[in-house]
């Protein structure tokens, strides 16, 4: 990490300010300028001389000094950063950044920023499941903020639960992955690249209010997607039904339903794309015909007839060219390595990303994944079981150094 990177940090009321002091000196030792922004109440729980003394910065609370009457203006502040980062956010703070007030020196800061902002809450456990902080932290998701998501654990009230900040090093890990690659004397080679990527299920009608779909979230697809645009690439999202958003002004966010939606879709944007990464689970099959009006039910034993689906991924790997990669996703539920295999070969991928439906914590709809990703030497390269946003930078981190190879 080269000495250009600047993040500002951003400190509230919370027990777990005392993790800020952690938290800066890992980003020191990578190499990153860091400036500090507290909240007043912050204070009552670590000294602002402290983190001026980590950061080698002078530590920002009010608008102005109040001995020489010197502004702290938070657009410059705003201009000046690569990454703000909110750690620990307690509940009052995410509620004002979900509502845009501004009654402090790091919430106008926020209102200024123009680079990714990453926000690690921290707070009790019936805080943080309290549907009105869970409503907030969907806003700032939706304005496209990075959530850190707390871990589980013994809480300062004495409960056990989740609402614990995340830890300092995977806090930094995760800042610093997704932020763009650094690389000395080269240039970031994922920068300015068109990627295509799909995600979330398909759905294919039997009729008016019926269809054949599967438990795929999306949110693996759109981690990558986050990971990708945040490295300075430019995204085009196919995204079957989710409930899942993002704002990041580097993906282009195409909605379909059906397979046959995302394949055209795939079909005319491949061909001007460095690459494409296909995490979607496309239905392999859909009714042979659809019905208009509501089936009704009888008495009778009702039969559904269902023909294949086309295979998005079989045919991109036809007509990929030699300057472009093309990456897929392979779930299983027995012989997985095997079956990952004979899919790496069949679909002409570079790569494949295995995961086990066997893999507690792994699969549809959980936060965290569990892969292993296979080259086209055949050589397979584990992972430990992550979060998602973790997993999708171990997997754009594996991208780019295919692309250097």
């Amino acid at each position: 990490m080269s000495n250009s990177k600047n993040i500002l940090l951003g400190i509230t009321g919370s027990i777990a300010a005392y993790k800020a002091a952690i938290l800066i000196r890992l980003l020191i030792k990578q190499g990153v300028q860091v400036k500090v922004i507290m909240t007043p109440l912050s204070k009552e729980f670590i000294s602002p001389l402290t983190l001026a003394t980590l950061s080698k910065n002078p530590v920002l609370v009010d608008f102005f000094n109040p001995e020489n009457g010197s502004w702290n203006s938070h657009v410059d502040l705003g201009i000046w950063a690569d990454a703000f980062l909110i750690a620990p956010a307690s509940a009052n703070t995410i509620a004002k950044m979900a509502h845009g007030i501004a009654d402090n020196l790091l919430l106008t800061s926020y209102l200024s920023a123009r680079c990714p902002v990453f926000v690690a809450p921290a707070m009790d456990l019936d805080m943080f499941r309290h549907p009105t902080t869970s409503q907030n932290i969907e806003v700032l998701k939706k304005y496209g903020n990075i959530i850190i998501e707390p871990s589980t654990g013994e809480l300062a009230s004495g409960l056990e639960g989740k609402g614990r900040m995340e830890e300092p090093e995977m806090i930094v890990d995760q800042v610093l992955n997704s932020l763009p690659a650094e690389i000395t004397d080269q240039q970031n080679i994922l920068k300015d690249k068109t990627i295509l990527i799909t995600a979330g299920p398909t759905r294919e009608p039997i009729d008016p209010v019926r269809f054949i779909s599967n438990y795929s979230s999306g949110k693996m697809g759109y981690a990558i997607a986050e990971a990708l645009a945040n490295r300075g690439a430019n995204v085009i999202l196919v995204s079957g039904p989710t409930h899942l958003s993002t704002r990041h002004q580097g993906i282009e966010t195409l909605m379909v339903e059906t397979a046959d939606d995302m394949k055209a879709l795939c079909d005319k944007h491949f061909p001007n794309c460095d690459g494409a990464i296909l995490t979607a689970a496309v239905a392999d099959y859909k009714a042979a015909r659809h019905s208009k009006q509501k089936i009704k039910r009888n008495d009778t034993r009702l039969s559904l007839e269902l023909v294949t689906n086309a295979d998005i991924a079989a045919h991109l790997g036809t007509i990929k060219n030699e300057n472009q990669f093309l990456a897929g996703f392979a779930l299983e539920s027995e012989n997985e390595e095997g079956n990952a295999l004979e899919k790496l070969k069949k679909k002409n991928f570079d790569f494949i990303v295995l995961n086990s439906i066997n893999d507690h914590g792994a699969g549809f709809h959980t936060d965290t994944n569990k892969i292993s990703i296979i080259d086209r030497y055949n050589k397979i390269h584990k992972f430990e079981l992550k979060k998602k946003t973790e997993v999708a930078s171990d997997i754009i981190h594996f991208l780019e150094k295919y692309l250097t190879s």
